[in-house]
């Protein structure tokens, strides 16, 4: 297992989870600025599509800036030899980790046999983990020193497909010689309509501690804030927390601060613009409109700012929408 930055972060550490058409190069940044997480994730991003033509397109769910630091790069797929080259790519590009998904319940990326249908296929598993090694072994292999390095590898799971598969599926994972894993605690099943239960978090790290292997164990599901973060992971002896939708309109979670309202329209704008000038000819400016749902809640006139938001059609918009509202 490579020493990478995994060792030096201090237990507990604190990560943004990777989340489709939220937690882009964009919302990363804004979170950067207000509240920096340990870990930043990006996107999940299609393998088969980086080892294919539309390759351009994809890239840009890769941008990323030296200010997220420590960034760990999240792919799927169902085909080793896509993996493989996805991961040669994703390691030159200078990411700190490839971590792959394995518990995503999106029903097209299951019909592909990647995400949460990667825990009904052990064998097939083995070989994707597999994959991403070589893919970065490849890297250092046929480019000069300095473009490739060491890089992390990881995994995301559940605690099982339809029922609980900790005693069978966790022992192969760390036999895999991966750098950190991270648990969703609920069954691919179970979606996120029942809670998490983080007693299994807790039966994968005693499950850790008898096989004596140094993967780093990240819980996940259901944290809201630092403090809730830091009691699981006392309960439970993991190393690491994973925040996914406690960041949506609260780029100051990882802070632990308590913007105004004020504050968080005036970075709601800020967030806009970002996301227009690194993204807005990549992605549809619709994207936006849901973390304006999340950012203007629980005050005097916030479903009256949320309906003249939905119809904005740009940055300007939206700027002038929230003056407007700002100083009436």
């Amino acid at each position: 297992m490579s020493q990478v930055f995994w060792e030096k972060l201090k237990k507990p550490f604190f990560c943004l989870a990777p989340m489709a058409d939220v937690t882009d190069a964009a919302f990363r940044q804004i979170i950067c600025k207000y509240g920096k997480p340990d870990v930043f994730w990006t996107e999940f991003v299609s393998a088969d599509g980086l080892a294919s033509p539309g390759k351009d397109v994809l890239k840009n769910n890769l941008i990323f800036s030296k200010k997220e630091k420590p960034i760990v790069a999240q792919l799927f797929s169902a085909h080793p030899d896509k993996m493989r080259e996805a991961a040669y790519y994703v390691a030159l590009l200078g990411f700190d980790g490839i971590d792959i998904n394995m518990g995503c319940p999106d029903r097209s990326i299951e019909k592909q046999g990647a995400g949460a249908a990667m825990m009904k296929d052990i064998v097939k598993a083995g070989k994707i983990i597999q994959a991403v090694k070589d893919g970065i072994s490849d890297s250092k292999k046929n480019h000069t020193k300095g473009q490739a390095r060491n890089i992390s590898v990881s995994v995301k799971t559940r605690i099982g497909y339809n029922k609980n598969q900790i005693e069978e599926w966790i022992p192969f994972l760390l036999s895999c010689d991966i750098d950190a894993l991270t648990i969703h605690a609920r069954t691919r099943k179970e979606m996120s309509n029942v809670p998490a239960r983080w007693e299994h978090v807790k039966r994968v790290v005693e499950i850790r501690n008898e096989m004596k292997v140094k993967t780093k164990i990240i819980g996940n599901g259901d944290i809201q804030n630092i403090k809730e973060g830091k009691k699981l992971a006392q309960e439970t002896g993991c190393d690491g927390i994973m925040i996914g939708r406690g960041i949506f309109g609260n780029p100051w979670l990882f802070s632990g601060k308590t913007p105004s309202i004020k504050e968080k329209l005036k970075v709601m704008v800020e967030h806009t613009k970002l996301f227009e000038k690194i993204l807005g000819k990549y992605k549809n400016f619709a994207i936006m409109k849901k973390h304006f749902k999340a950012y203007v809640n629980g005050f005097d006139g916030a479903k009256e700012l949320r309906v003249k938001l939905m119809d904005a059609k740009n940055a300007r918009e939206v700027e002038k929408i929230v003056k407007d509202f700002s100083f009436k």
